[in-house]
């Protein structure tokens, strides 16, 4: 895996809409997003062609959405590419993509949820990406950027050591303002106080290189050119979130069963659970899927399955790299990076 040289104050950061159209819909919230970014890291915007289309638009133009991609990666003077949001069919771009471009042009990309498309393009290209925030969810977070997730950021694209242990949030929240009343912008959501991550089973220390994403979008993945063969996935550690949508505990253990029948599942050094962007109420009953599907249905009883993390549709939300070793330790429940994130 290439790694993108780390970003700076004064770096360019490209803005693409590669999925939904949100800074058209909601310009406030992304103007919102694109402030509060600048201000906490110093860097320059630079936002493509049909950033800011109209979503319509965007829905009806896949190509345009790949293009600004394509030039985002060729464009020699930028140096990290931010998703302004996700969606659901980022996966139309595919026939519009070349990954020579990418895998030419090593860069900071960044995003999460529908963005995660994206990110199997990377991981195919060879390049180490981030699943992390987007500018409007995450750095436009009401009342200002939650602490974590700053220091999430910093540490992992502007400031990576030779190793990094992923720090686990103080609280947390799932709860959603209408994004339409711009009034909401300056009212903080309410949080809960966080336990930390549970270990659903397994001991030892485990390490693997770290691949996964929004499990809701695997389904439109899987069977393209790029869904890793399964070899790629030996010796993985696997992470999985849930959207907004809150997909129910049976559609997650479909999609394990479908992983699991490919080999996947066997392959795998251990498994990171993001604590679920929908209803609260299912936070246990995802846990209780996941698991069961793997030692019940596939005999997996002793892969380590860490969950309930700060990743994905949660705020605050850490970063995780592509392609980079971590360690997962069961007794202390901590993930640990082992190789610097970003060329220092």
């Amino acid at each position: 895996m290439k790694k993108p040289r780390a970003l700076k104050e004064g770096s360019k950061i490209a803005i693409i809409s590669p999925s939904w159209g949100g800074p058209a819909t909601f310009p406030h919230k992304y103007e919102a997003g694109l402030t509060q970014l600048k201000n906490a890291f110093g860097v320059e915007i630079v936002e493509m062609p049909n950033t800011r289309k109209p979503a319509d638009w965007l829905h009806l133009n896949p190509k345009a959405r790949a293009e600004d991609l394509m030039q985002a990666f060729a464009d020699t003077s930028i140096d990290g590419i931010i998703a302004s949001i996700g969606g659901d069919d980022a996966i139309r771009l595919l026939p519009f993509m070349d990954l020579n471009v990418i895998t030419a042009n090593p860069k900071v990309f960044m995003g999460y949820s529908d963005t995660t498309t994206l990110h199997f393009a990377c991981f195919k290209a060879g390049l180490t990406s981030f699943y992390g925030p987007s500018i409007m969810a995450g750095f436009a977070e009401n009342g200002g950027l939650f602490p974590y997730m700053e220091e999430a950021v910093r540490r992992t694209i502007f400031t990576p050591s030779q190793t990094l242990e992923i720090e686990t949030a103080t609280e947390w929240t799932v709860a959603q303002l209408d994004w339409s009343d711009p009034a909401n912008q300056s009212k903080k959501r309410p949080m809960h106080q966080s336990s930390g991550p549970v270990l659903l089973q397994g001991e030892g220390i485990h390490q693997g290189k770290l691949i996964g994403g929004c499990i809701d979008v695997f389904p439109m993945i899987i069977g393209t050119s790029l869904w890793p063969k399964t070899e790629e996935f030996k010796e993985a550690i696997l992470f999985l979130e849930t959207s907004e949508e809150a997909p129910s505990p049976d559609d997650v253990k479909r999609i394990l069963r479908n992983l699991g029948v490919q080999g996947v599942l066997e392959n795998l050094s251990g498994i990171l659970i993001g604590r679920p962007g929908g209803n609260v109420q299912q936070l246990d009953q995802y846990d209780t899927a996941i698991q069961s599907t793997l030692s019940e249905e596939f005999g997996l009883t002793n892969l380590p399955i860490l969950a309930q993390m700060d990743f994905g549709h949660t705020d605050p939300m850490c970063v995780l790299p592509y392609g980079i070793t971590a360690q997962i330790d069961c007794t202390t429940k901590k993930l640990t990076l082992l190789e610097p994130t970003c060329a220092i």
